[in-house]
């Protein structure tokens, strides 16, 4: 076989172009990615140390305590309310 009609057919050859149109837009999306997460870093981490100065304080109960009310108290007057 001749070797212009090989070079020739492989020019015509267009299998492996879809290949590297896909290696080309995934390295695209990752580029995108990364470049979303360098510059969002920063503000969640702001955000996140906020979050924790602001709820770090508070006191959570895991039991109820006496079962007679709120604080201790006696649970009322047991009257009606109307």
């Amino acid at each position: 076989m001749n070797v212009f009609k090989i070079l020739k057919r492989l020019e015509r050859d267009e299998d492996g172009a879809v290949t590297v149109d896909w290696v080309v837009l995934t390295a695209a999306v990752v580029g995108l990615g990364l470049a979303a997460l360098a510059v969002v870093r920063g503000g969640v981490g702001t955000q996140s140390t906020a979050i924790n100065n602001a709820v770090g304080g508070d006191i959570i109960n895991t039991s109820f305590g006496d079962g007679d009310g709120g604080d201790g108290g006696d649970g009322g007057d047991g009257g009606d309310n109307g």
